[in-house]
């Protein structure tokens, strides 16, 4: 059946105002945040509750129709990309905070819920840590998907260590409840499994997340270096030393020069390496440790060390460092970004092999990440207008990431696989290990339907064995083929 034939059913579901039909208007849904893959989809609905979410999977589900599930659409892997005949389900207008339980130290929301929302609903006491630099925007449904991070993930982890409760549209339609507010429930951690599918095992409709109290203290730094080399032994010797800072993120030349032109906050722009440092918890413990400190960034030669005065000066650093991927505009008027992750102690070999394939293909590689946990994020900045220029981009971050896994890293530390990463997959993972990842995705959803094409390195049929060439019954019944 055509997902045209199914926009009259979709209406009735979601109303008028939310099914978007029209050919002109489905071009707003054609990508996520990675502008390279662009597909319109055949249909896009707008839900606003799990009933409706429910009805719309089981009516795909009954009509053999893919669909993708969207938050803010701000994925940086293609992970949200639609799907030509199927349907796009947005749930940006699911945004209601449903509970907040500070005594408890939960609070329960529904999947369009900003990710900066959810601090801002139980501060001033409690926050809630995994915060990506786009947190003003992305949802945290888009969050679960991805397993997102952000600048405090050394210290306080990513987001499946703080989900303990879902609710979940299965992609046949049913609802079912995995956790709630208790810490670590009896049987399979189905909740880890599901945090970090990208979409491909169902999508969440309701979500209790755990919060924190604020630190007591927090103190923070900006250090600059003459390079990376430098800069990048500041952070392990920090770490050795045995601090353990809520947050440690590190900018290039490129990426400094970059964000002071769009931020006017007072990087000097000759600096060759910024590092930011910052230290929360009890006052005397982070005293303490933020001499320290000081005293490692200054005995690896740091050029300049500027501390935080008060609160209005931390918030300037932290301007800089978050409007990076937006200031990129400043060097090119289009970049492409990786997101590999790296043993700590290879940052300078890696970052020295990233600017050598920036020379080779002839384009800037602008560098910030977070250093803690060696997550790099190289953007490669290019020119699509300039014929060839956009393909050299998509080869040399390729290489980026081979780097990465030559040194021992991932492929991804919070974007996701998505389209853009999965064919480095086999890279990562063995035939057996990705066969195991195919069996899980097929007890969720056996056809497939759910975020088709995403994350696997190439299509595969439930119960497929891994393996020489053996025709699939339903190739030879007709229903399938393979691709």
């Amino acid at each position: 059946m055509d997902v045209a034939e199914l926009v009259d059913e979709l209406t009735i579901i979601c109303g008028a105002d939310g099914v978007v039909s029209d050919a002109a208007a489905r071009r707003t849904y054609e990508s996520d945040g990675l502008l390279q893959y662009k597909v319109q989809p055949g249909a896009v609905v707008l839900p606003t509750t799990t009933e409706q979410v429910s009805r719309v999977v089981a009516l795909c589900y009954r009509h053999e129709i893919p669909w993708v599930a969207r938050g803010s659409g701000t994925g940086l892997s293609g992970g949200a990309l639609p799907v030509s005949d199927g349907v796009l389900i947005v749930l940006s207008r699911m945004r209601r905070i449903l509970e907040v339980d500070l005594v408890n130290q939960r609070v329960v929301l529904e999947p369009g819920v900003t990710n900066k929302e959810i601090s801002l609903a139980v501060a001033p006491a409690h926050f809630y840590p995994p915060d990506p630099s786009s947190q003003i925007v992305c949802s945290i449904g888009g969050n679960i998907a991805e397993n997102s991070g952000g600048l405090h993930c050394f210290k306080y982890g990513f987001t499946t260590n703080y989900v303990t409760g879902l609710e979940i549209v299965l992609p046949d339609g049913r609802v079912v409840e995995l956790g709630g507010k208790e810490m670590d429930a009896p049987g399979y951690d189905l909740i880890g499994a599901f945090v970090g599918s990208e979409g491909t095992l169902g999508i969440a409709t309701r979500i209790t997340l755990r919060i924190v109290p604020l630190p007591q203290t927090v103190r923070t730094l900006i250090a600059y270096f003459e390079g990376v080399g430098p800069a990048g032994q500041t952070v392990s010797d920090i770490v050795a030393d045995g601090a353990l800072p809520g947050a440690i993120e590190m900018m290039d030349n490129a990426a400094i020069g970059a964000c002071e032109e769009a931020t006017h906050v007072g990087l000097p722009v000759d600096a060759g390496a910024a590092l930011i440092v910052e230290l929360d918890g009890p006052e005397a413990e982070c005293e303490a440790r933020f001499s320290g400190v000081v005293d490692i960034c200054e005995r690896n030669g740091a050029t300049d060390v500027r501390v935080a005065a008060d609160e209005a000066e931390r918030e300037l650093i932290w301007k800089a460092r978050k409007a990076a991927f937006a200031a990129m505009g400043r060097l090119a008027p289009n970049y492409y970004v990786q997101d590999g992750v790296i043993p700590r102690t290879r940052l300078g070999e890696v970052l020295e092999r990233i600017a050598s394939l920036g020379r080779e293909y002839d384009l800037v590689v602008a560098n910030v990440f977070h250093a803690g946990d060696g997550n790099l994020h190289p953007l490669v900045c290019y020119d699509g207008s300039v014929p060839g220029e956009a393909k050299r981009a998509e080869e040399c971050a390729g290489l980026i990431l081979q780097a990465c896994l030559d040194a021992g890293g991932s492929i991804t530390g919070e974007h996701g696989v998505g389209i853009d990463k999965k064919r480095f997959m086999t890279g990562m993972f063995s035939d057996d290990d990705l066969a195991v990842f195919q069996r899980l995705r097929c007890s969720f959803d056996p056809e497939q339907r759910a975020n088709p094409g995403k994350v696997m390195p190439t299509p595969r049929l439930c119960g497929e064995i891994p393996g020489p060439y053996r025709q699939h019954p339903l190739e030879a019944a007709g229903i399938a083929e393979r691709v």
